[in-house]
């Protein structure tokens, strides 16, 4: 090829064939250049490749999986169904919640083994008012975005308790990162409350969409109160962002602050024999204060895990969800 003349294209059939025989040498290759022209593609050349990877090995299924979400067609569900049945693969599963017929999936509900395999399978079947929900296996926030989407009621009381149940285990979180939200509506600019966990925001959320609309004023007013609190408080008012390598850093110290008053706002009913006293939660808060005081700086290692735990890892398909 003469310096400076671009490569040109090779026809997909070529490259189709080159994937599918194994020994062509060309594997590879064909494979990345597949997947890089797949969306350009014509719809039939678009079928026999998602039926290539489907015969194919399993980091190829998974690629497969992904297109048939959005490239469903009636002619894959043998093959979908075969290999359902004889690997039951996360990403295949999507497929099979989506788009296999209701009677299939109430009689295999117990393949659905994922954590959030019941809450999809739920979007559909409970917009039959017949079918009846279990709760037990759903997380708060699911439930309440359930009822949500398949337009079902929900009482005052339900609601409140199941939003409070949500601030409840947000406050006792113990992971590294908690993921805020809002932080522009806060009355005190430097002020986290527990209304800024995007847990607890995205319930919120649900609460006003099904319109329950005094529960969201009662916890609004809750929040305020649970802010005023915080900014006026002793710990509040010893946090410098000066003494804070990182803006994370002094991030966490209002989180955790947000959290102990959050705790102690709470009603007794959302309180389990388990949790710590305010006192034990106050101790550690003081604990933790001197502990980063004494070592100063957070390790670089820590830092990069925050990073990488906030944005999430450039994986192909991440975005790719059942619904």
């Amino acid at each position: 090829m003469q310096k400076g003349t671009k490569k040109r294209n090779t026809p997909i059939a070529t490259l189709i064939r080159n994937y599918v025989d194994k020994k062509s040498g060309k594997v590879s290759e064909s494979r990345e250049e597949i997947k890089w022209r797949f969306n350009a593609l014509d719809w039939k050349n678009q079928k026999r490749i998602i039926m290539a990877f489907l015969d194919a090995g399993k980091s190829d299924r998974a690629w497969a999986y992904s297109k048939i979400l959005d490239f469903w067609d009636e002619s894959f569900f043998p093959k979908v169904k075969e290999l359902w049945e004889s690997y039951h693969e996360y990403k295949c599963s999507w497929s099979v919640i989506r788009y296999f017929p209701l009677d299939y999936i109430t009689e295999h509900m117990d393949e659905f083994t994922d954590e959030r395999d019941y809450y999809f399978i739920c979007l559909r079947l409970a917009k039959d008012k017949e079918f009846v929900i279990d709760r037990t296996k759903l997380s708060d926030t699911d439930y309440l975005a359930l009822l949500y989407h398949t337009d079902r009621y929900i009482t005052a009381e339900d609601a409140r308790d199941t939003l409070f149940s949500i601030v409840h285990d947000c406050c006792q979180n113990d992971a590294f990162i908690m993921k805020l939200e809002r932080l522009d509506r806060v009355k005190h600019r430097d002020v986290i409350t527990p209304g800024n966990f995007r847990e607890v925001n995205l319930a919120f959320y649900y609460v006003v969409k099904l319109q329950q609309y005094e529960v969201a004023a009662e916890f609004r007013d809750w929040n305020e109160a649970v802010e005023e609190a915080i900014y006026n408080s002793p710990e509040f008012k010893a946090i410098d962002k000066n003494d804070f390598s990182f803006d994370f850093e002094y991030d966490q110290r209002r989180i955790a602050l947000a959290k102990l008053y959050a705790f102690q706002a709470l009603d007794e009913k959302y309180k389990q024999p388990s949790d710590p006293t305010i006192e034990e939660l106050r101790d550690a808060y003081q604990k933790n204060v001197e502990w980063r005081r004494q070592n100063n700086n957070l390790s670089h290692e820590l830092f990069e895990s925050y990073i990488a735990n906030f944005l999430g890892p450039e994986v192909e398909g991440d975005d790719d969800l059942p619904f």
